[in-house]
């Protein structure tokens, strides 16, 4: 009973869910191209597209949630370049319907 419990410790202290390999140390800049719409609660998170200029992805467009302010031509940096937003399906632009 007790070489079980061992070895399922062992397997949950290896395994964080890949986080290991998504998080890099350095951020990778990507340059917005496009706004796509407004998200969030509140709408206040704004969808955009973005192209990845450095790392293993260069040159790849994505995805990504911004907070704050931000406009076409600005300078993103991300921490990792795996993981896309989910797309925006409804045509409500900002927050919950009304």
């Amino acid at each position: 009973m007790a070489k079980t419990q061992q070895k399922k410790q062992q397997q949950t202290q290896k395994s964080s869910k890949g986080s290991d390999k998504i998080l890099t140390s350095e951020a990778m800049p990507a340059i917005v191209e496009e706004t796509i719409g407004r998200t969030g609660f509140r709408g206040e998170i704004t969808q955009v597209k973005c192209k990845v200029q450095e790392g293993r992805d260069k040159g790849r467009d994505m995805r990504r949630n911004v907070k704050g302010p931000v406009k076409i031509g600005d300078i993103l940096m991300l921490r990792e370049t795996e993981i896309e937003a989910r797309r925006i399906k409804s045509k409500v632009t900002k927050g919950a319907y009304t």
